[in-house]
């Protein structure tokens, strides 16, 4: 597994502003059923209110009456699903966004957790597996902690606690628990102290 050294703070710093500037993009409003022009676009009701509360966005050409096309006259698979939207609770509001890739695996979703309308975890995935979370607390437009995972396990935490657009917490994880973590204490950038958890 790849470490992360923990007396180089100016390098991790200097990453992870860079990261919460880059990785703050990402997260689109929902389509609420309205395709783009190279999608089509499948209504689902799953409580049976015969409202739609789950929209399936296909590359165009994959439906037919309205329902994925399992196989071509060559008996191959052409439905290609892009997106997914979902409303978890019915109360008109997507709760869940999913973004595939064209070999149908998920590359990206965004959650909202607790059904206010606003995006609060978006997973980015690599091959199936989560690669990283980007978390959104108190309201914030940007993403204030990111989650980073190696064959799907956490190895890594970054927090920008007082929501001035820069890391001052860095956690580092090993197997199941904290190893070891960072602080910026003056708001330089860079970290001031290392602390290390009592084992239990």
């Amino acid at each position: 597994m790849r470490r992360f050294a923990p007396y180089r703070p100016f390098a991790a710093a200097l990453v992870a502003s860079v990261a919460l500037d880059a990785l703050a993009e990402g997260v689109e409003p929902p389509s609420m059923g309205k395709p783009e022009p190279d999608e089509e676009v499948q209504e689902i009701d799953l409580n049976g209110d015969k409202k739609p509360d789950a929209y399936n966005y296909y590359a165009k050409g994959s439906l037919k009456d309205g329902k994925a096309k399992e196989k071509d006259a060559n008996g191959q698979g052409v439905a290609v699903l892009m997106r997914k939207e979902l409303d978890l609770n019915g109360d008109g509001k997507i709760d869940m966004q999913n973004w595939y890739g064209r070999d149908g695996q998920i590359e990206r979703q965004a959650y909202d957790l607790d059904f206010d309308g606003r995006v609060d975890v978006v997973t980015y995935f690599e091959k199936g597996v989560v690669l990283r979370k980007e978390v959104f607390h108190a309201f914030q437009d940007k993403p204030d902690t990111f989650k980073y995972y190696e064959k799907g396990k956490l190895v890594r935490v970054e927090r920008d606690s007082n929501h001035d657009g820069r890391i001052d917490t860095w956690e580092y994880w090993e197997g199941d628990a904290i190893d070891r973590i960072g602080e910026d204490v003056n708001g330089d950038g860079d970290v001031d102290r290392w602390i290390k958890p009592k084992k239990a």
